[in-house]
């Protein structure tokens, strides 16, 4: 297994994170652009990366392909100068289901789970509880929470993510309840050491503002260095620098969810050349041709594709 480093996830889960786009190229996965992608992304300002979640496209993976699909991006880490961490994205209605998913991947050189709400079956609070508590206790590695009620149809309360927020194995939770008022009461009344960053890349800005500890960003593929640097004014009390570097970014996180996620992000990063193919899997489709036309002004607007292939 890899050598971990000194630092835990708890210590590292703060930042700008990555929820990195799966590659895809006929049908499989496309393990060049997808070495590319990482050795781009690591020698730049994000501190850690989601794998084969939202963005990921996870649950269009078969489990091999998730394995490849981890052990590439360990592998093109580690010829980095520094230790980058991993969050596996994993989501499942099954309790009974989602432990065996565990089981498989436990020794997999990752550095923790990202873990969404059951989807569809809407249980209840306590439902909820016994259903993370029970996957915390199994779980090899630790647990980020993923509240996103808009996908999942079931919100995790803030008084559920409290009770959560002190089991040993639950070290975070990425906000996309797109509810402000209920962020900030988290926030306000969360456990020491317990992370929380937003997942909603519109309101990238508010949540710093509001006292997150980061962001897991999709838009954040483009412009990253812009996207770090809103983080770095900030916690230097640039209020007015990191509102205006927020200014000139805050349109791609409008653009970039114009269709469904991740497709608009993948024609971006095709026609720059970090990937190969805008290739996404049904049930998603690949940009259509006003979209394709948006983004193509963006594109040229904002710098020239910076590995255009012929």
């Amino acid at each position: 297994m890899t050598e971990r480093p000194s630092t835990d996830l708890h210590n590292r889960l703060q930042g700008l994170w990555l929820p990195l786009v799966t590659p895809f190229r006929d049908g499989e996965l496309d393990v060049p652009s997808l070495r590319r992608l990482v050795a781009h992304y690591a020698g730049g300002p994000v501190d850690g990366l989601i794998l084969a979640a939202t963005s990921g496209e996870g649950m269009a993976l078969s489990i091999t392909e998730l394995e490849q699909l981890v052990a590439v991006v360990r592998a093109e880490i580690s010829l980095c100068r520094r230790y980058i961490p991993i969050l596996l994205g994993l989501s499942g209605a099954s309790t009974a289901k989602m432990m065996d998913a565990l089981d498989e991947t436990a020794a997999w050189p990752i550095d923790g789970y990202l873990i969404a709400s059951p989807y569809y079956i809407r249980p209840s609070q306590r439902g909820l509880v016994q259903h993370f508590e029970a996957l915390a206790d199994h779980a090899s590695w630790p647990i980020v929470l993923y509240n996103i009620p808009y996908r999942t149809a079931v919100n995790l309360t803030t008084e559920t993510l409290l009770r959560l927020a002190n089991h040993r194995n639950i070290v975070g939770m990425k906000d996309c309840t797109a509810d402000r008022a209920q962020s900030i009461d988290l926030l306000a009344r969360r456990p020491s050491g317990f992370r929380v960053l937003t997942g909603d890349d519109a309101q990238y800005h508010e949540a710093l503002t509001d006292g997150a500890d980061g962001a897991i960003l999709l838009s954040a593929h483009l412009e990253t260095e812009a996207f770090a640097t809103v983080q770095t004014l900030w916690r230097q009390g640039d209020v007015a620098g990191a509102q205006a570097c927020w200014n000139g970014i805050s349109d791609l996180t409008r653009l970039l969810f114009t269709e469904p996620s991740p497709a608009p992000a993948k024609y971006w990063l095709a026609r720059h050349g970090l990937i190969d193919s805008p290739e996404v899997r049904l049930p998603m489709v690949e940009v259509g041709a006003e979209l394709a036309s948006l983004l193509d002004r963006e594109i040229e607007r904002r710098s020239p594709p910076l590995l255009r292939r012929a």
